[in-house]
């Protein structure tokens, strides 16, 4: 993920499925938990979380075809791509397996944890 802004759709949507490490599936399931509905920003309602919308949004859009993308799940890719890059830049010190931080960015279908077993991964070669 470079954290720079996409310059064109075919480079926007490269970095959404760079931040986006999670199957449709695997965000449903999270999504389903109390752990993900108990995190993030809730507007004066008191409802669904941004991060839960958006998750539910991000699990569409891995359900399309690149053909059939709109301009609404473009900017939403971004917004996606920016929420990711900015919460991966404030990650706490210590263990985060079971903190808000690491709840909120899988809402954004991003799980750091799988970032942590990546590298241990192509350490070993």
């Amino acid at each position: 993920m470079s954290g720079k802004k996409s310059d064109s759709p075919d480079e926007l949507i490269a970095d959404f499925k760079d931040a986006v490490n999670m199957t449709a599936s695997q965000i449903e399931k999270w999504l389903d938990s109390e752990d993900s509905k108990r995190v993030g920003y809730k507007d004066e309602g008191g409802g669904e979380s941004v991060g839960h919308h958006s998750g539910r949004r991000i699990v569409e859009i891995l359900g399309k075809k690149k053909a059939d993308y709109t301009d609404d799940d473009l900017k939403h890719m971004a917004k996606v791509v920016g929420y990711v890059h900015r919460h991966l830049a404030q990650r706490p010190d210590g263990d985060v397996e079971e903190t808000p931080w690491r709840y909120s960015l899988m809402n954004w279908g991003h799980d750091p944890a799988k970032d942590k077993s990546a590298h241990k991964a192509k350490a070993r070669g």
